[in-house]
């Protein structure tokens, strides 16, 4: 028996229920794995509140880690015991148990505990493309990153200063801008008070950033192209506030010949061997200790609407694990 989190239709954490399930034997190609932690990313109120439409009714949470307790037919790759991980694409991790393609697997290493795992796989993976393989930044290069606090945004600082970059990190308030001082920004902006784009150019002697890192959305949109220089990258990769629409493109023309940029992880991890590579960047960053997981706060997963109330509310920093 599974306990499983469904939504009926979209809307606001209340729409999230429970219900017992009977799973099925996995089938050819699929793996049963029983959850120990699960992550929460804000992937999952897009698809609650319909930003990414999902047909209805619909599961919800896309990353998880647990043990094999059963594999389908021509499954060759996982064993019974052996400790996996994933962060979609399918949806279905706010669950106890659940049936998933092997082929959304990762192993997860002896060294690596599985709470470490289930908050760094998304938000881990997403900053490993996001840097190295869309951005390509470069040391030296100054660059911004919106929400440098969150979950993604304190693994995207560790990791840009791992490469020799300078962050200039935004933030809300002085706890935020302890963390993501601690995670190596280079200086600090308090959006709420500062004028981001203002602060910015001051930092940089005028010529702005080469990169700015969104996962905000609609409310750093105008910062974002403010801060930016001359042939800089825009990449925005979330909607925490809102989705950016409406652009003229010729905008990009008149603040400097800009790039943008709105990638998708999947994309990024859809070829086997950049998922082997990506995942092998990331054990390593973990293991240097370059990059160290900060887990913010932790929720039973009966808990969850309340856990989307304080991610959307800003009230959560570094990840958010749901425990089954």
């Amino acid at each position: 028996m599974a306990r499983v989190a469904r939504i009926e239709a979209n809307g606001g954490p209340e729409v999230i229920a429970f219900h017992d399930v009977d799973l099925p034997a996995p089938g050819a190609g699929e793996v049963r794995v029983r959850h120990t932690a699960l992550g929460l990313n804000f992937i999952d109120t897009y698809h609650r509140r319909g930003i990414y439409p999902v047909a209805l009714p619909a599961e919800l949470g896309v990353e998880g880690v647990g043990m094999v307790e059963a594999t389908g037919e021509g499954v060759t790759d996982f064993q019974p015991g052996q400790r996996v991980g994933y962060f979609g694409p399918e949806r279905g991790a706010y669950a106890t148990h659940r049936n998933i393609a092997a082929a959304s697997l990762f192993h997860i290493p002896d060294d690596i505990d599985d709470d470490s795992a289930a908050a760094a796989l998304l938000k881990g993976c997403t900053a490993e493309f996001l840097v190295e393989r869309c951005a390509r930044v470069e040391a030296g290069w100054p660059v911004l990153v919106h929400a440098a606090a969150g979950g993604v945004g304190l693994i995207l600082v560790q990791w840009l200063k791992a490469i020799g970059a300078t962050v200039i990190g935004t933030v809300s308030t002085e706890e935020k801008a302890a963390q993501a001082r601690a995670a190596g920004a280079d200086h600090i902006i308090f959006y709420q008070s500062e004028d981001t784009a203002s602060r910015v150019r001051k930092l940089t002697g005028g010529k702005g950033v080469r990169v700015v890192f969104d996962g905000v959305g609609m409310s750093t949109w105008e910062s974002s192209l403010d801060s930016c220089g001359i042939r800089g990258l825009i990449v925005n990769y979330g909607n925490a506030d809102a989705p950016v629409g409406g652009v003229n493109l010729g905008v990009l023309a008149m603040k400097g010949s800009l790039y943008n940029s709105r990638p998708m992880l999947y994309h990024y991890y859809a070829d086997p061997a950049e998922r082997a590579a990506g995942i092998a960047r990331l054990w390593d960053m973990l293991r240097s200790g370059k990059v160290k997981i900060t887990i913010g706060q932790r929720y039973r997963l009966e808990e969850v609407a309340q856990a989307h109330i304080d991610l959307e509310g800003r009230k959560t920093t570094g990840s958010t694990l749901l425990l089954p």
